[in-house]
């Protein structure tokens, strides 16, 4: 039987809507009208119709000042999408024993274009800690999270990418040209891990470890994060061997083997009663 080719169908309306809605992602204080319209470029009558629509709907909703926000109905959207992620699911009990042996805040995340997604969250108990959101994208070029699926890409894809980002300097430690960061990630993928030094945030440190699909590739990642008061650069190097040992059972239960990849993952160091790094040989790993 001819598979038949798939057809494309372009709702210009619908695409408009949508679109929209996503200039209010980012937009935490909401967005009038005319705002809208200078960021979408579409004459404020337009936009207008399109923002009593999703309104109606309950997609957006509008303040007394002619503000719009997103809606309950983006909410309950979002939450459905997060509940069918198998990543997320599988990932919560290893997630969980992050969080419980280091005392941090523990985030999953996957790519969406040229950003990284937080897809699952857990916040540290202690009392200083950091504020971040399930749903926020960050920068691929200067978060752990980011640059370890920029470095696990093959070479075409990582250029095509690379060629397409936007190099801004976050703080004064974000990596700011692709030069910069083309040295940069091969060094990612020795370790086998990444660093975020205050790249994103100020006073905010992290550490990022690849998760592999069954298929060998690397769209998600998790991280270590806290206050750089806690994370010095000894204890990032003591963190290093644990968050990569979750990547790796994660990993498996996507149904990642290494044997079956070409490019084998780092090797990973188990953690002996004292707390100390040991690493294993690649076919040890394999046969965890």
């Amino acid at each position: 039987m001819v598979d038949k080719a798939k057809r494309t169908y372009n709702i210009t309306s619908l695409q408009r809507g949508l679109r929209l809605l996503d200039l209010f992602v980012k937009a935490e204080q909401g967005l009038t009208a005319s705002q809208v319209a200078k960021l979408s470029g579409l004459p404020v009558s337009t936009v207008h119709r399109f923002l009593i629509n999703l309104e109606g709907l309950g997609f957006l909703n509008c303040s007394g000042t002619g503000s719009y926000q997103l809606g309950v109905a983006c909410f309950s959207l979002g939450q459905a999408a997060l509940g069918q992620l198998d990543i997320r699911r599988m990932s919560l009990p290893y997630l969980q024993e992050l969080n419980l042996r280091t005392r941090e805040t523990i985030h999953l995340t996957v790519r969406h274009g040229l950003s990284a997604v937080y897809v699952e969250k857990l916040d540290s108990p202690e009392p200083l800690r950091i504020y971040s959101r399930i749903g926020a994208a960050v920068p691929l070029h200067c978060t752990g999270v980011g640059k370890v699926m920029l470095a696990y890409m093959s070479l075409e894809e990582q250029t095509r990418i690379l060629s397409q980002l936007e190099f801004k300097r976050v703080t004064p430690n974000s990596i700011g040209s692709m030069q910069e960061l083309q040295a940069h990630l091969p060094k990612v993928r020795r370790n086998g891990y990444a660093w975020d030094l205050e790249e994103n945030e100020a006073h905010i440190r992290c550490i990022a470890a690849p998760i592999w699909d069954h298929l060998g590739a690397v769209n998600s990642a998790v991280s270590i994060t806290g206050p750089a008061v806690r994370m010095s650069m000894m204890r990032l190097r003591q963190l290093a061997p644990l968050i990569q040992d979750a990547g790796i059972k994660i990993s498996r239960k996507l149904g990642y083997q290494a044997s079956k990849v070409s490019q084998p993952p780092f090797p990973v160091k188990k953690i002996d009663a004292a707390g100390r790094g040991v690493s294993l040989p690649t076919a040890m790993l394999q046969a965890r």
